[in-house]
């Protein structure tokens, strides 16, 4: 078993039944899940223990049998030279065009995955966990213009996440051997 998987395990117990919503924020509306399925690359991330040390992060949703969404993420600790993977499941929580889910990586226990924006084409996500704590950054590329970056980090900041935390996530050169 990965460090990641045993990592994410131990954070869904931590986070069991909270499949919540940051106070004061609101999933995207007009949400469509075919379109938000395939890679994304992980451009920021707050930190937290179960990616600590990771970089080359991408996460691939594509649907399950019982209609949910397999998540898989992917991440490389360069220093060690070694790649964590962990499989997980994702279900939404209400109204499937409101881009607000309940994800788990261990059992029954879950966590929300609540889109706070995204482009028209589906191109970047800005993406929180069920409280300020957690808070990722994702493209469709590995690398995203500074001005939207800019842009998604003051939005984040306007919903009161400690942006100051944020971690930019290596996606260059050194990811080639892995992806």
């Amino acid at each position: 078993m990965s460090r990641l998987t045993i990592t994410m395990a131990l954070a869904g117990l931590g986070l069991a039944g909270c499949a919540g919503l940051p106070d004061g924020t609101r999933a995207v509306t007009g949400f469509t899940l075919d379109r938000y399925l395939g890679q994304w690359y992980e451009i920021a991330r707050l930190n937290h223990s179960f990616e600590e040390g990771l970089d080359c992060v991408t996460a691939d949703y594509s649907m399950r049998d019982d209609g949910g969404v397999r998540v898989i993420n992917r991440g490389v600790d360069l220093a060690a030279g070694e790649e964590s993977i962990a499989e997980g499941k994702a279900y939404f929580v209400g109204d499937e065009d409101v881009g607000r889910l309940k994800v788990s990586f261990f059992g029954p226990f879950y966590a929300g995955y609540n889109v706070l924006a995204l482009d028209d084409g589906y191109d970047w996500a800005l993406v929180a966990g069920p409280d300020r704590d957690y808070l990722w950054i994702l493209s469709r590329s590995p690398a995203l213009e500074q001005a939207t970056y800019r842009a998604l980090v003051a939005r984040a900041a306007a919903l009161d996440f400690p942006v100051e935390g944020l971690i930019e996530v290596e996606q260059g050169e050194a990811c080639a051997p892995w992806r």
